[in-house]
């Protein structure tokens, strides 16, 4: 059972468990949570730059099965575009 569900044994009004919330954490939120949402959009997503993927414009497949056999022998398994 994890912090969030309902404690065994309580009866019908049993209590829900609240996670601790760091200090510094809510202060982060506070603070991110007062950026207009232009910068908070900003800061949201992380660039990354993917070998292969973001080195072609676009690819086209005629099949799901050759788009698949293409990233089994192109892509790093870190991508996660394997099968599992």
């Amino acid at each position: 059972m994890d912090a969030h569900e309902i404690k065994e044994g309580q009866g019908e009004d049993r209590a829900v468990e609240e996670p601790a919330i760091l200090p510094e954490w809510m202060a982060e939120f506070e603070a991110a949570a007062r950026r207009p949402l232009e910068t908070r959009f900003r800061y949201a997503f992380i660039r990354t730059h993917k070998p292969v993927m973001d080195d072609a414009p676009f690819r086209a497949f005629d099949t799901t099965a050759d788009y698949r056999r293409w990233c089994e022998e192109n892509l790093p398994d870190w991508l996660g575009y394997g099968r599992v």
